[in-house]
């Protein structure tokens, strides 16, 4: 078999963050793969550290009958995507997109001897989350003899920061804010993600 040198791709993508509408509006077109997403809608939440994974985990049923001992079929029951990276510009803007707002935590602003400032929300009453958007822009497929050429764009269009958030300091490591984005269905009319390719 041939490799086709122009379909292997390597490099970072960066990670951009916006509010969850229930609609697309707010999303580059598809002729826009290679521009950078429009600041008014997409915020780009700096520098990661070991990559950004994209998972896709599919869970099929086996189907049955008595009549047949080889399986006559599956179909897919469960799909769970997640995207997880270490952000590494540990502001506390990325603490508010990775706690999910908390629930409407909130930000503080600056004042004399001090940039800001965290505050978790903190009634007892339960709320629903803060749901986002996300758009990896990262490298596709090539073609000709530039490789490298071409990008790619995932719009993941209703997330959830997941897992637990962790950060530690230390003398010998950098600090990062290590997140899992969870992907949710949209609707009957809105795939939950899309990927975009350049021509």
């Amino acid at each position: 078999m041939s490799a086709t040198v122009a379909n292997l791709v390597q490099g970072p993508a960066t990670v951009y963050i916006g509010t969850f509408d229930g609609t697309t509006t707010r999303e580059p077109a598809n002729a826009a793969v290679n521009a950078t997403p429009a600041a008014s809608a997409w915020t780009d939440v700096g520098g990661t550290t070991d990559g950004v994974e994209l998972s896709i985990n599919q869970e099929y049923k086996e189907l049955e009958v008595d009549q047949v001992v080889d399986i006559p079929g599956r179909r897919l029951v469960k799909r769970d995507m997640s995207v997880k990276t270490n952000l590494a510009e540990p502001t506390l803007a990325n603490l508010l997109y990775a706690l999910n707002d908390v629930n409407g935590g909130s930000l503080g602003a600056s004042g004399a001897g001090f940039s800001g400032y965290y505050e978790p929300a903190f009634t007892d009453s339960a709320t629903q989350p803060t749901y986002r958007a996300l758009l990896l822009h990262g490298w596709a497929p090539g073609s000709g003899s530039n490789s490298q050429s071409k990008r790619r764009m995932v719009h993941l269009r209703k997330v959830l920061s997941s897992d637990n958030v962790e950060f530690a300091y230390k003398k010998e490591d950098q600090t990062v804010f290590s997140v899992t984005w969870s992907v949710h269905y949209v609707s009957n009319a809105i795939a939950p993600f899309k990927i975009v390719d350049e021509a």
